[in-house]
Parts: C-alpha cells; sequence; structure tokens
C-alpha cells in the first residue's frame, strides 16, 4: 500500500534531496515501496536543469543556492509553502510523465475546487496552476511542478503558496516567469484551510495512487 508521510517541522532541503535519490532506488527495484511526502522547507533556492549556464550565484540575500537534477529553472521555497513529493514508479504503472502530470494538476483542481478556491491550467506558458486575482483581474500563479524521470520513477514535485513570505520570489524570475506573476493564498485574500485541504490532497493521492488500483 502507498505510504503517505507527513513531515513535521521546517525540512532541511539537502537533507531532504538526499534521502529521495536513496528512495529513488528502492522505489526503481520495487513498487511497493513507493511514498509521498507532505513538508515544507526552509529557505532555500533550487536551479533545475534549465538554469542557465551563466548563472553561478551560490546565495541570494544569504539564502542558498542550490543546483539539482529536476526540469525547470530556478524557483524558491520556504516556510508557508507546501510541498509534495510523490516517488512514483510510472514504469510498473505503465503512465507516461504527460499523462502523470495531467493526473495531478485534475486531483489539485479538484480538491481545491471542494474547498472554493478556482485553480486553472495555462499550458502554453508551463506546467502547474494558477488562480484570478479578484481585484486585479490578472491570473496568479500558486501552484508549480517541478519533475525529474530516473529508473523509471517520478520524483520532485509540487509546490502549492498557502501563506510564505513573497519577497523572496521577488529576487528571481521564479521558472522563469516574471515574478509578478506569483503570488499566494494569503496576498490573494482567497479563505483556505489548510489542514483540511491537506487532509483531502492525502485522500485523493490515495484513491489515485494506491496500488490496489494498478
Amino acid at each position: 500500500m502507498l505510504k503517505i508521510k507527513q513531515l513535521k517541522g521546517i525540512a532541511n532541503y539537502e537533507e531532504t534531496l538526499n534521502k529521495m535519490n536513496s528512495k529513488v532506488l528502492e522505489v526503481s527495484e520495487d513498487i511497493k515501496k513507493e511514498e509521498i511526502w507532505i513538508l515544507e522547507h526552509q529557505k532555500v533556492y533550487t536551479a533545475g536543469s534549465s538554469t542557465p549556464k551563466e548563472f553561478k550565484i551560490k546565495k541570494i540575500n544569504d539564502i542558498p543556492v542550490i543546483f539539482i537534477n529536476r526540469g525547470g529553472k530556478i524557483t524558491y521555497h520556504g516556510p508557508g509553502q507546501l510541498i509534495i513529493y510523490p516517488i512514483l514508479n510510472l514504469r510498473k504503472r505503465k503512465l507516461n510523465i504527460i499523462e502523470y502530470i495531467n493526473i495531478i494538476e485534475n486531483l489539485l483542481i479538484k480538491v481545491f475546487e471542494q474547498n472554493n478556491i478556482k485553480l486553472f491550467t495555462i499550458k502554453e506558458t508551463n506546467r502547474g496552476l494558477w488562480t484570478k486575482d479578484q481585484i486585479t483581474k490578472k491570473n496568479k500563479k500558486i501552484v508549480f511542478i517541478g519533475l525529474r524521470y530516473s529508473k523509471g520513477v517520478i520524483y520532485h514535485g509540487i509546490s502549492i503558496n498557502f501563506d510564505l513570505h513573497l519577497v523572496n520570489f521577488k529576487k528571481i524570475n521564479p521558472c522563469g516567469l516574471n515574478a509578478g506573476q506569483i503570488s499566494s493564498l494569503k496576498e490573494l485574500k482567497i479563505k483556505f484551510n489548510k489542514e483540511k485541504i491537506i487532509n483531502e490532497l492525502i485522500k485523493e493521492f490515495i484513491n489515485q495512487f494506491d496500488l490496489n488500483l494498478i
């Protein structure tokens, strides 16, 4: 059965990454080792494989920049941003990456819709989910997807901007977007029950990916 681990406290990114890489090896050999981790990170910038090669900055405002092998460009993680790391064997599930991303996006849209929050895709921009700023009527991105596929296993994952401080996002153009396109539920004054949403996300991930459904 698929394990869901909701990690307490604020996790160190590099420690989490090392554990994730070890878990990928396990999951590549045995689908019953699959896990989904739910957590929040200490302040960190992560630069994915699409980050320009000339970008060599190691710190921004004393916050470390870590170069990693997921897809996408540079982004920011910190307290108030929910991170979901599904570590799943797509090869044995006979899913391709696009199918998997579509499933994830639809799952998130469903859960947030149940909480009276409308999310939507703008696929011509990049993957992830947006909502409407009801004051300016502009689209604002609050859900980000950055993935890595190796040995038949998909990992890294999803970040959701609930109530983090956005000042550190404004120091970069996250995921290749203008920083002004990024927001959070708190900044947009959208009411939410974080614990309720997390519990509903856990149920939906189990319903979608439990081994009994393969």
